[in-house]
């Protein structure tokens, strides 16, 4: 017995029963241990990863995943009755807060012992007896004559006092970004409280996945948030093809190591320049907007679309590399090699941006692990989890490289660990053209059994990604979810920006960029 099953059963004490559903341990608990299991698990320091349920005939299957070192394990308890209860686990896992909010939002499902009854996702769409991923609800909705009302009375936190006043900001912001509210507490231009309220993109893409097929949730999964397009599609054909049990030609792996590494240097190209225009130094957004803007149009030649979107299909890729096409991302890959290490240096010596940058919006590391932080906003704060060489999959397993990790926690060091995660990419995408095998491109796909379900962890540019898929009858989807990084880090900008001015929290939200779209699903 590994000593994943052992510190399981441990909790369980017989009453749980262990099955595989990779790369996770399943055990299904009774609904009375919930609590304990997520309790202990907390005290050993496993990290909180996702919380989600589906609706199985009249009863509920509720899941949360965790992990560590590496070994994922997911814990399941089914719930029956007309008003289905379940302890919290926000207590243990303060990420695991607005995931249980959604899920009561959308299913009724009550959490006892939550400390926010508020609701999350719901903007006054819906009457109150309405939630939505009930197999009864109507994909369309409910038929409401009278208009949506707006969304005027969420309570947010608030704070009194001597010269305490409040600033809202948003949800409908200036610019291109999608629409989130913040409300500020502060003294001056120093800020005491940020909270933030989300949901404003819901576009019910739980819902509209059932019934699809396999083809037709890829292309969904392309769209949960568009700057994470291939890493989403891997994920979710990832989790299919578990369910299918079947294996991708060693090509359509690699190849999509090779767009999911692009993906990550476009959007790190694209945040080091945004960063740096938020505190004025236009230049280094100038060359680094140059720079990804040449990247994409050579993804655009090789792959056929800019972003990549929909190259990834079930069982396979939809898109191949000529010798020409690889020619020209190596040497890409090498001109911008030298390219960013010329401008991190010009960086490094601007005293202007280290006054601004350091020390600014710091996240301490116990905080960023007690709130399971991912990706280079984990990073920056001591958090080295990175699926790719912490629980690797294929062909990341084959290939050697080191995650940078800082200790500090502020805004420079998220900075630098953009930076870093470019360079190694680009050294990722030289050894895997290097490597790239011949074969096909896809296999045939296998309908999967009614029931079949599978679970796909990649880590996209923002971090881990978690996707969930079960299949019903006819090979159609029954349910499917997906969870962005975004859903951990959101809370981070909330509380790094405490004690902070009011200026710095655009170059704050510039260094987390947590997804709206990604997170709202």
């Amino acid at each position: 017995m590994n000593k994943v099953m052992q510190f399981l059963s441990q909790i369980a004490r017989e009453e749980a029963e262990s099955t595989g559903l990779a790369p996770a341990q399943l055990w299904t608990l009774p609904s009375e241990r919930w609590a304990d299991s997520a309790a202990l698990l907390a005290a050993r320091r496993w990290r909180f990863s996702a919380i989600w349920a589906e609706q199985v005939a009249s009863s509920f299957l509720i899941n949360a995943l965790y992990e560590q070192q590496g070994q994922y394990v997911l814990l399941r308890c089914q719930l029956s009755g007309s008003l289905p209860s379940l302890p919290s686990i926000t207590p243990y896992y303060p990420s695991a807060n607005r995931l249980e909010r959604h899920i009561h939002d959308l299913y009724g499902i009550l959490f006892s012992g939550h400390p926010d009854p508020r609701p999350w996702i719901r903007h006054c769409a819906w009457q109150v007896a309405d939630h939505p991923l009930l197999k009864e609800f109507p994909v369309a909705g409910q038929v409401i004559h009278s208009p949506t009302l707006p969304d005027l009375h969420y309570p947010f936190l608030s704070a009194t006092g001597e010269s305490v006043y409040e600033i809202p900001v948003g949800p409908i912001h200036a610019g291109i970004i999608e629409p989130g509210h913040f409300r500020f507490q502060a003294v001056g231009e120093t800020v005491l409280n940020l909270e933030a309220h989300l949901g404003y993109v819901h576009r019910g893409v739980e819902k509209i996945a059932e019934g699809r097929d396999a083809t037709g949730l890829a292309r969904l999964a392309g769209r949960v948030a568009g700057d994470s397009t291939v890493a989403h599609t891997w994920a979710a054909c990832r989790a299919m093809e578990q369910a299918a049990q079947l294996e991708i030609p060693p090509r359509a792996a690699w190849l999509r190591a090779i767009m999911a590494e692009r993906e990550r240097v476009a959007n790190h190209l694209g945040d080091v320049g945004a960063i740096c225009n938020d505190v004025a130094f236009s230049f280094i957004n100038a060359q680094f907007s140059r720079l990804r803007e040449d990247w994409q149009r050579v993804n655009a030649e090789c792959f056929g679309h800019r972003m990549m979107m929909d190259k990834i299909i079930p069982a396979g890729v939809a898109a191949d590399l000529n010798l020409e096409h690889i020619g020209l991302q190596q040497k890409q890959c090498r001109v911008m090699l030298a390219e960013v290490e010329e401008l991190a240096e010009i960086l490094d010596r601007h005293t202007g941006v280290e006054d601004r940058l350091a020390t600014t919006g710091i996240l301490s590391p116990e905080l960023a692990q007690k709130l399971g932080c991912l990706g280079y906003v984990g990073r920056a704060s001591g958090q080295e989890f990175d699926v790719r060489k912490h629980a690797a999959y294929f062909p990341y397993d084959k290939l050697n490289f080191e995650v940078s990790v800082l200790q500090t926690g502020d805004v420079k060091s998220r900075l630098l660990i953009r930076l870093e995660e470019i360079k190694s990419s680009l050294n990722l995408l030289l050894a895997c053209l290097t490597q790239l095998p011949k074969g096909a491109l896809s296999a045939p796909w296998q309908t999967p059994t009614q029931g079949a379900e599978g679970l796909g962890i990649i880590e996209g540019w923002r971090g881990e990604i978690v996707s969930f898929v079960r299949f019903g009858a006819s090979g159609l989807i029954s349910r499917y979810y997906p969870r962005d990084p975004s859903c951990m880090n959101w809370t981070a900008l909330e509380l790094m920006i405490r004690n902070n001015i009011v200026p710095d929290f655009p170059v704050c939200n510039k260094s987390v960029n947590a997804a709206y779209s990604g997170h709202d699903l």
